[in-house]
């Protein structure tokens, strides 16, 4: 049985969450592993943006900048995400490993799988969005959950979660954002265009997207969902967890990549 590095959860400051992953990814690409799983939070409402996007073009900075919401660019592609009260999960693996198909798609099919397992264990009824949207119908917003992709999680035929992708020297990073509780009208406020009235920009968003608390109780935790979806990892891969932290390599790595690469972009001026 394969052992897989789990790094449990916690809240980190949205620019650190990011060099973490990015630490991990370029360590298991130079060391050839372990593969791992991390769990966690931010400490403050962000925005994480794809790496190909243009911020000017996407983010409304002025609205961040007002209401205290950090910009931060991911290592991943995508759209952007506003993270507040959301569960974030990272996997970084060898592109090798027989549980993952060699294509982008197939592997977040394998993910994807699994958070459907964990999310069942509540009785909630997720599935796998099997289409994408017809061309030239667009989302009014820039945000990723406007829109779902093949293989992403659906509730009720809303989007719950979205996952974005790089992949690099045999290695791949996959990062995912499952929301506990959704705010569409801070998402419309931060997220551009503002082509449309705000009433409908926020209408669409809440046809189109949901939360785990829509469904479940708020006695149900994000340290149960975490517990579930590590089982249901264990459960559908057959791997066991070894409970790890990041190795001296890696701090030394994402002390350099926050010195050097990751910052709240919301406070810079220009595009970014």
């Amino acid at each position: 049985m394969a052992v897989w590095r789990l790094v449990h959860f916690h809240r980190y400051a949205p620019w650190e969450n990011m060099a973490i992953d990015e630490a991990i990814f370029r360590e298991v690409q130079r060391s050839g592993g372990p593969p791992t799983i991390r769990l966690y939070g931010w400490t403050s409402p962000a925005v994480s943006i794809g790496y190909f996007q243009h911020i000017d073009r996407e983010i409304d900075l002025e609205a961040c900048r007002q209401g205290g919401v950090a910009v931060v660019r991911r290592p991943t592609g995508g759209k952007a995400v506003y993270h507040d009260d959301d569960l974030t999960y990272a996997v970084i693996a060898g592109e090798n490993d027989t549980l993952f198909p060699p294509t982008i798609l197939e592997t977040y099919r394998v993910i994807s799988s699994c958070l459907v397992q964990g999310l069942r264990k509540f009785g909630l009824e997720a599935m796998l969005a099997e289409e994408v949207r017809e061309p030239g119908k667009g989302s009014l917003v820039a945000s990723c959950f406007s829109v779902p992709s093949l293989h992403e999680l659906l509730v009720q035929g809303r989007k719950i979660c979205g996952s974005a992708q790089m992949r690099s020297r045999g290695v791949f990073l996959q990062q995912g954002s499952l929301l506990m509780s959704f705010d569409p009208e801070k998402t419309c406020d931060i997220m551009l265009p503002h082509r449309e009235p705000r009433a409908n920009q926020v209408q669409a968003l809440q046809e189109k997207v949901t939360s785990l608390y829509e469904h479940l109780p708020r006695s149900v935790t994000r340290e149960d969902v975490c517990q579930s979806l590590i089982e249901a990892f264990q459960e559908g891969w057959a791997v066991s967890f070894a409970e790890g932290s990041l190795t001296a390599e890696e701090e030394k790595l994402k002390d350099h990549l926050l010195a050097t690469k990751y910052a709240d972009l919301a406070t810079m001026k220009g595009r970014k």
